[in-house]
């Protein structure tokens, strides 16, 4: 492990006692959280991205906030659903990100997680889907989305244009160079995982895998891992491939982290999402120097070049900092962290 980052899911709505996190109180903590992680030396920070839910829908404008007030923080997503989006208009987005950050975006795509309502990217104006989740479409979408970041030209020029004219292809601008190197593709499974490796985009893979053969959930991962390594290798492409793994993990060094996750400890799952058998990640809550112990044993982490921390965001920006900073300061250098702060 050679970074780490936090992994948010971006819950807002009703806290009960009466309170109530907003929309509005969601995005700005993500930056205020986003800055005070840059301040640590935190390595990213990532949102999951849910339409129809009380989640991240619309990632740019907050990562494009974000690149505006940190310095070295990585930012992204884990992942953009690409049921839902234009391929062109994505690419115009993230490079214009891309640009702002000076490089520090790392865009995590998919073909998106299980969803609130029923194919809901219908509702956006995308139908024509042969496949049930629209898998088949979220491919396409992605073909055409590396066709544009990579500068292909995708339209075709008029000469009689007032604004410019010329002949031959254009491509979609602004175009960030480098982008292409620092797109992610969230996988689930072992098929999926050697497809993204031949695609020669980096591997996210989070806390669950829709596998479940009887091994434990980290060997599933790890195994994972290393088919994507392979096919990466395979096919030829050049550079070394980017992996992350999420994890659910809670140093435990005061008495309100006792509080609220001293009984969180809990093994792997067995499940059902999406319609496929599944295997759940086990949560880790414990002292500092066991949590190292316990993560030294987890196979997926201990292969993964970079661990993301999944955070409770409705806890606030103060108890999640506090959070990452206690992992940051007893639990990461041991599995082998170093700060960018240096």
């Amino acid at each position: 492990m050679r970074s780490f980052g936090t992994l948010s899911f971006g819950h807002y709505g009703p806290l009960g006692n009466g309170r109530q996190l907003t929309a509005q109180d969601s995005m700005k903590q993500a930056i205020d959280l986003a800055q005070g992680l840059d301040d640590l030396g935190v390595n990213g920070i990532a949102f999951r991205v849910h339409h129809f839910a009380r989640q991240q829908a619309s990632p740019m404008p907050l990562l494009a906030a974000i690149a505006a007030t940190t310095e070295r923080i990585e930012m992204g997503t884990g992942v953009i659903d690409m049921r839902y989006e234009n391929p062109l208009y994505l690419a115009e987005e993230a490079a214009a990100v891309d640009l702002l950050s000076d490089g520090r975006l790392a865009l995590g795509v998919s073909r998106g997680s299980p969803e609130t309502v029923v194919r809901g990217y219908e509702a956006f104006g995308y139908t024509g889907s042969q496949d049930p989740r629209g898998a088949d479409m979220a491919r396409d979408k992605f073909e055409l989305f590396l066709r544009a970041i990579e500068g292909q030209p995708l339209a075709e020029r008029d000469a009689s244009s007032p604004f410019g004219g010329g002949s031959g292809g254009q491509r979609v601008e602004p175009y960030s160079e480098g982008l292409r190197s620092r797109i992610w593709w969230g996988a689930g499974t072992r098929e999926t995982a050697e497809w993204a490796g031949r695609q020669g985009v980096h591997l996210m893979s989070s806390t669950l895998v829709t596998e479940a053969d009887g091994r434990p959930f980290d060997l599933l991962q790890a195994e994972q891992l290393d088919l994507f390594r392979a096919a990466w290798r395979d096919a030829g492409h050049p550079g070394t491939p980017r992996t992350s793994v999420s994890r659910s993990i809670f140093p435990i060094t005061t008495a309100e982290d006792e509080l609220y996750f001293g009984q969180s400890a809990e093994g792997d799952g067995i499940g059902y999402i999406d319609g496929f058998r599944s295997t759940f990640g086990k949560t880790y809550a414990a002292a500092p120097d066991v949590l190292v112990e316990q993560l030294k044993q987890d196979a997926a982490v201990m292969s993964a070049d970079s661990l993301m921390l999944t955070i409770p965001s409705q806890l606030g920006v103060e108890f999640n900092l506090r959070i990452v900073e206690s992992f940051a300061t007893h639990v990461a250098p041991a599995l082998g962290w170093v700060s960018t702060r240096g």
